[in-house]
């Protein structure tokens, strides 16, 4: 019997979900895919300066999964900068932090120091 799904806790979707170079014609483009997650712990350790364990907190996994996915997220960055791929966000194993039934880890500070961002304030009204 398969081990169910452990859903990853995500406070925010990406404003943008595409990143790359704007002279490449759309024929000859080379795309990265990186999960919604991956943004995340991008976001919540390299953005909002958390380190593994809290980000696992936040995330509501171990810290050894938020390893994994941070490194593939960071080797997937540097791919599209290095090689001049595209980088689109999307998919991936996740929940976002309203959609759980225990919202005690929502990580609300994570939120708020965004404020500026209108999609943020909505993000911040539905973790509380």
């Amino acid at each position: 019997m398969a081990r169910p799904k452990k859903w990853r806790r995500v406070c925010i979707l990406p404003e943008v979900n595409t990143f790359g170079p704007i002279d490449i014609s759309e024929s000859t483009r080379e795309y990265i895919h990186m999960t919604v997650e991956e943004y995340e712990t991008i976001r919540l350790m390299d953005l909002e300066g958390l380190n593994q364990e809290e980000s696992a907190d936040v995330m509501g996994v171990a810290r050894s999964t938020i390893q994994r996915i941070y490194d593939n997220a960071r080797k997937k960055l540097a791919e599209s900068l290095v090689n001049g791929k595209v980088l689109k966000i999307e998919g991936g194993d996740y929940k976002l932090c309203n959609e759980f039934d225990d919202q005690r880890q929502c990580n609300r500070r994570t939120c708020r120091r965004n404020k500026h961002k209108d999609n943020v304030l909505i993000a911040i009204r539905e973790c509380k």
